[in-house]
Parts: structure tokens; sequence; C-alpha cells
């Protein structure tokens, strides 16, 4: 068990081996050898982890996310111990960081408008400006979508989002970037991660 922040050990996992994790440097040591672990924490805390594993090439291991809001976090931490793990489409951007739930792109600070282009594989997002774009992974391939934020939304499913601009905010599962960018890619990983269905 992974615990993040101030989070504690769900009541149904007492007794599991635990480890309290305060900096993202000590994922590695605290996954060690194990072939599952189980990630107490949001969104960022399971993408923290993933991206560790991704990087030290260590995709085989199973992964739980138990998540605390009653009474998904008690069915949840039940389900990680015995639940079976599925290989999922893994999603990651240019900086090699997984992406989890949702990623963001927004205009620059000061600004209204995403001014560039944004595709999905050979399919155009917009081209011109945009209020900005929602990216998700799926569980099944071709790994994630997009859509336009803003008006009536059309899903575009895809291997790939891409987006050239003459400045974008990146927010990656609630957290935003250090700095805006003029390009921010999401693609599917070569090797999907192991999910337990929690």
């Amino acid at each position: 068990m992974l615990l993040f922040g101030d989070r504690r050990l769900p009541r149904p996992l007492a007794g599991s081996p635990s480890v309290q994790i305060t900096d993202p440097a000590a994922i590695d040591e605290a996954i060690g050898g194990a072939g599952r672990v189980a990630v107490v924490g949001d969104d960022a805390d399971l993408a923290a982890v993933l991206t560790r594993l991704m990087r030290t090439e260590r995709l085989d291991v199973e992964v739980a996310h138990v998540r605390n809001r009653w009474p998904c976090g008690w069915l949840s931490a039940r389900r990680a111990a015995s639940r079976p793990a599925r290989r999922v489409p893994l999603i990651r951007d240019d900086t090699g960081t997984a992406l989890v739930s949702v990623a963001v792109w927004l205009p620059p600070e000061g600004s209204t408008a995403l001014t560039g282009e944004a595709v999905v594989d050979d399919v155009v997002l917009f081209d011109g400006e945009s209020a900005g774009v929602r990216i998700e992974p799926t569980m099944t391939m071709p790994g994630l979508r997009a859509t336009v934020l803003g008006g009536r939304r059309r899903w575009v499913s895809g291997r790939a989002a891409q987006l050239g601009t003459t400045g974008v905010r990146v927010v990656r599962d609630g957290v935003p970037g250090r700095r805006e960018t003029k390009r921010s890619t999401f693609y599917r990983h070569t090797t999907g991660w192991l999910r337990v269905d929690c």
C-alpha cells in the first residue's frame, strides 16, 4: 500500500504492508520488488506511480487505485487485493508524465483563447482559436479521446493528440504545468499498464 500525503490505511486492508509517501522520489524504493501495489491517493498520485513504473520499465506491476470517497473507498480497498488486473492503454505526454484522468490545454495567462492547431491522429480538432481542449485516456484502444472546450462537444478518439500553438497552459490530472509551452502531445505508450478494477 502506498499512502500519499496524510492518508491512512483503509480499514479493510488493516495489517497490509504500507508506506507513507510524502515525496515522489520515494516511490521506487517503496514499490521494491512488489508484484501488485495499491495507491491510496488522488489521480495525480496514481499518475506519479505510473510515471515511475513507466520510466523504470516496470509496467508488469499490477496497480490498484483506492479512493477515499465513501462508499467507493471502502469497496475499492476490499477489491484491491483480490480483483484481477487487466492491461489498459497508458497515456503519457512528451515530458514523460503519465495521465490518469484528464488533461486540459488552456489559453496562456491573460488570454481568453488558445491560438494554433490541435489534431487527434489525422483529425483536426481546431485550427485557429479555441477556448481549450480536454483530453481523456480510455480503457480500450486506441487509447485516448479529446474534445474542444465550449459549445457542443465532439469527441475524437485516437492514439495521439497534438497541439502547436503560440502559448498553452497544460494541466495534467489537476496539476498545472510549471511553465507555458508552445507544443504539447499526449499519446499511447508502447506498453499499457496493469489496472486492477476496484
